[in-house]
């Protein structure tokens, strides 16, 4: 390794990112208001994505029987049901036991003493082991031989399935505006250091520099703009997630949030990563366009 060039890579880097203050810390912070807005955007989509997911993993199907199927054809319906890979469980329930759950359920609200017959039907309870695929089951148990009907709260199954793939869409969309955000930013900053040193640059061009050896100094400034940047927003990511989640999850309790919707360890490297390659791509095509001019 050649020390003597290292240390004048080094010089270059400290010097490049001391010589523009304010434009410095204009790309910082712009960095990491960027990577908090990016890690709460990401923290609220998996808080949503995994309350949608503990509401759909508790839908089943019911198929209620008509009172007229025979043996054979609820034989026949529980063997379907049993050979279908997409079902992960199907419970045959007895109108007896159902109107026991009922009782259960109710504990008293309703007088079930006052029935003179049992109104419920049997039903096969069907557990479906992918969420995507209750309207497909449902659809094929319908019309099966023997079923009178079939509920499994369509319109909650599909809006929380609507509701995943938009936030998968806004997710996309948000992202890429913070990145050209603060791309931009940083591109800005390291396309006035060039400018600043444009004469510097036209001197290392004729004694024979590299386009690389030039450029890796305002990479590793933009390197340290998006690390720096991030690191800061990570910190604040985590005294919010210490002090604001606790108390968000006691004031909505009914909300069924989780403590650690996501791992902060990992996302805590992601946003790092994030930042680092904001910085990385930026710088390398702000120096890029003046090299090529």
């Amino acid at each position: 390794m050649d020390w003597g060039k290292l240390k004048f890579f080094l010089g270059e880097v400290t010097r490049n990112f001391s010589r523009n203050t304010g434009m410095q810390m204009t790309a910082i912070g712009t960095v990491a208001i960027t990577i908090v807005l990016l890690g709460m955007f990401l923290f609220v989509r998996a808080a949503l994505a995994d309350v949608g997911a503990s509401l759909l993993a508790k839908i089943e199907i019911s198929a209620y029987l008509s009172p007229d199927a025979t043996p054979a054809q609820i034989h026949a319906i529980g063997r379907f049901l049993a050979q279908d890979p997409r079902v992960e469980s199907a419970q045959f329930i007895p109108k007896r036991q159902g109107l026991a759950e009922l009782r259960e359920r109710t504990k008293g609200t309703i007088d079930t003493a006052l029935l003179t017959e049992n109104p419920l039907p049997d039903k096969y309870r069907i557990k479906v082991r992918a969420t995507e695929q209750v309207p497909s089951v449902a659809a094929e148990v319908r019309r099966l031989t023997g079923v009178a009907n079939v509920v499994y709260g369509q319109q909650v199954v599909q809006r929380l399935l609507q509701l995943g793939a938009v936030l998968r869409r806004i997710g996309i969309v948000v992202i890429a505006i913070f990145f050209a955000v603060a791309g931009i930013i940083i591109a800005n900053t390291i396309r006035l250091t060039v400018f600043a040193r444009r004469r510097e640059i036209a001197i290392m061009q004729l004694v024979g520099a590299t386009n690389t050896y030039i450029r890796l100094p305002f990479i590793c400034e933009g390197l340290l703009d998006g690390c720096i940047g991030a690191a800061l927003a990570v910190g604040l990511l985590a005294v919010a997630r210490a002090t604001l989640w606790p108390r968000l999850l006691e004031a909505l309790p009914w909300a069924q949030l989780t403590a650690t919707p996501l791992d902060a360890r990992v996302l805590a490297a992601e946003l790092l990563a994030v930042g680092a390659a904001i910085g990385i791509v930026a710088s390398w095509i702000a120096v890029g366009r003046h090299l090529r001019t």
